[in-house]
């Protein structure tokens, strides 16, 4: 249930974004894309560790790119 609530919750922040024309990922697949498949592929824990982990590395100092899920 937990993992449902979440993908829901990045779908209407995916949503939002585009309506606003917020940013852009310096990622592929983007961080909201990436949390989203993490919450659909594993457990609620290991998910959010991942997020964090992804969401860690996006800022103005990265490299960026292609960053799949293990």
């Amino acid at each position: 249930m937990k993992n449902r609530a979440t993908v829901f919750f990045f779908a209407m922040y995916k949503t939002g974004r585009i309506l606003l024309g917020s940013g852009a990922c310096r990622h592929y697949p983007t961080c909201s894309d990436y949390s989203k498949e993490a919450f659909e592929k594993y457990a609620f824990l290991k998910a959010l560790s991942l997020t964090a982990r992804r969401l860690a590395s996006c800022h103005p100092f990265s490299n960026g790119g292609y960053d799949p899920l293990p």
